[in-house]
């Protein structure tokens, strides 16, 4: 295998030229404006230092610069492996200690560790088995999990907790030692930016700025409420009357780290950490391949499992905690006209420069402020329509989904994940395990055959044509012989049954076992057994069993030659010769 396929920055490094250079610029402007509050406010949201944040926005992200395949995707701290993060830590270290951050820094190496390895193994389609509407009900849980554990910065108050009634609770128990001001900054902070999102674009464009400065500048509508309300809280001394603030954050690039590898920490944080990691990759995956579509690019898989798992080891190592690709950064860099990796690899550099010059000025920064950063942030993903639609299309989804929100808002994120991830398998293996099976006759007129309960169909008194929808396995093999058996029962003139099988895909060995007894059960009721358009694949494995020379019947290439055949005897010109008769 070529170099180049593990290093992507060897391809598309060719051919940077200025160009590139320029818009690549560009987009690492606006996306490290909009970054700079975001990875505070994600750090807190882990219940991490401040620069824990900024730690996690700057090595990780050059590493995915090599190793990733997106030319859009911005990795670093997101609001809901963050939240998952606060969870799993606070299972093991009480938050503010050395012991929470060193866990953190742990997370993020098992996590990336498991994400390399699911690299170098081509493991990427586990991910396929996290449903689109359970990942899709996880999500809207989290937010509104993410958002109600705010509100505690927003209303100035001390609660814990890693559910919605726990944090509820205890929210309505604090409500009585409200801080006015602090709610007053946190509402009136959550106000702008809500304006900002919609309002401020249009504003400027009609005073006349130019459509890419007012895009710069309404991304920066977060920086402007950090700044407005840190020049607030210094002005009028607001700590001395309450508000809460983010403090002294180190002035420095990001420390070299090491993660506390002790056995029972490891263990103790193995289980969050695959869940955090495949999570993380789902949400990097279906953003990074959104965002390709609309450039006619391609994604690797396998090699963004190893972009992100050597992101995450670098945050281990630098002082962060786990990342992974954002959705609203990642849209933010594509809109902004990034052309190639090399555009986070200079976002890295802006950020690298504020923590080195710029977090001083933050130390008045109110906590309600960030609070309200993630609060506007996570209601955008939140979706409450996925109820209705799963209702109306798939009431198995539906269960899934209710359960997983249910779960993850009651018991907490990696309950509600785990919870949804085993109905969907149970759901799948149980509808797979009933398949939807139909008796089908001849459309008259015409060579097709469909379901006699939807179609006016020429049937025979004498021939029963069974259409499985579904591949045989194991776990619905039997269910095939008592629907078969029960319908051979009420058809007394029966000679011929025919077992349609154009969906079928597979048959394991039960299923094969399963078919040598229906063949046998029917020749002792005098009934031939047959098979029609049977796959190749399918056909090529039943030929090294003894089913097909053992068969009453023949194999048919299509169910009309079938009932040609059956219906004119086994001399007729349709009917298979001798070679391919059971």
């Amino acid at each position: 295998m070529q170099l180049s396929s593990y290093l992507p920055i060897l391809t598309w490094g060719k051919s940077y030229d200025r160009d590139a250079l320029t818009n690549d610029m560009v987009a690492a402007v606006i996306v490290t404006i909009m970054l700079i509050p975001q990875s505070l406010a994600y750090a807190l949201l882990a219940g991490l230092p401040a620069q824990a944040g900024l730690y996690a926005s700057i090595l990780p992200i050059i590493l995915y610069a090599i190793f990733g395949t997106s030319r859009a995707l911005a990795v670093g701290p997101v609001a809901v492996v963050s939240l998952m993060t606060a969870t799993a830590i606070g299972n093991v270290a009480d938050a503010g200690t050395a012991g929470y951050v060193a866990a953190a820094l742990t997370l993020a190496l098992i996590s990336g560790v498991i994400l390399l390895g699911m690299g170098l193994f081509r493991l990427g389609f586990l991910a396929n088995f996290l449903s689109h509407p359970v990942i899709a009900g996880f999500i809207t849980a989290s937010g509104i999990l993410i958002a109600a554990s705010q509100l505690k910065h927003i209303l100035g108050v001390a609660v814990s907790g890693h559910t919605l009634p726990e944090i509820g609770g205890a929210l309505i128990g604090q409500i009585g030692q409200t801080n006015l001001i602090t709610l007053t900054i946190g509402v009136v902070a959550m106000a702008f930016l809500f304006w900002v999102r919609k309002g401020l674009k249009p504003l400027l464009l009609r005073a006349g700025l130019a459509p890419r400065l007012a895009e710069v500048v309404a991304k920066a509508g977060p920086v402007l409420a950090v700044v407005a309300t840190t020049a607030v809280t210094w002005a009028l001394n607001l700590p001395a009357r309450g508000v809460q603030i983010v403090g002294d954050v180190p002035q420095s690039l990001p420390p070299l780290t090491l993660p506390d590898m002790s056995s029972d920490l490891v263990l103790a944080l193995a289980g969050p950490a695959v869940l955090i990691s495949v999570i993380g990759f789902v949400e990097s995956i279906s953003v990074a391949q959104t965002l390709a579509a609309k450039k006619r690019q391609r994604i690797a898989p396998n090699q963004e499992l190893i972009g992100l798992g050597a992101a995450n080891i670098g945050a281990a190592f630098t002082g962060g905690f786990p990342v992974t690709g954002g959705f609203s950064r990642s849209v933010v860099n594509f809109d902004a006209g990034a052309e190639t990796p090399a555009a986070g690899a200079y976002t890295a550099v802006g950020l690298a420069i504020a923590a080195l010059l710029l977090t001083p000025l933050i130390y008045f920064l109110p906590k309600a402020t960030l609070a309200a950063t993630i609060i506007v942030a996570v209601l955008s993903l939140v979706d409450l329509s996925i109820l209705g639609k799963t209702w109306r299309y798939s009431k198995a989804d539906f269960i899934a989904v209710s359960a997983t929100i249910l779960i993850t808002l009651g018991i907490g994120v990696e309950a509600g994940v785990s919870a949804g991830v085993g109905l969907s398998i149970l759901i799948h293996l149980y509808k797979s395990s009933r398949p939807h099976m139909a008796v089908v006759g001849q459309v008259p007129g015409t060579e097709h055959y469909r379901n006699v309960l939807r179609h006016k169909v020429i049937t025979a008194d004498d021939v029963l044509t069974l259409r499985v929808d579904e591949s045989l396995y194991f776990a619905n093999a039997r269910f095939l012989e008592d629907q078969l058996y029960d319908m051979v029962a009420t058809h007394p003139a029966l000679k011929h049954v025919i077992l349609m099988c154009p969906a079928v895909n597979d048959i394991d060995m039960s299923a094969l076992e399963s078919l040598e007894a229906i063949n046998t059960r029917l020749s002792e009721l005098g009934v031939t057994f047959h098979l029609s358009e049977v796959k190749g694949p399918v056909m090529d494995r039943l030929k090294r069993s003894h089913f097909l020379e053992e068969m009453t019947g023949s194999v048919f290439l299509s169910q009309h030659q079938a009932m040609e055949c059956l219906t004119t005897g086994p001399a007729g010109p349709a009917c298979p010769s001798q070679a391919n008769r059971g």
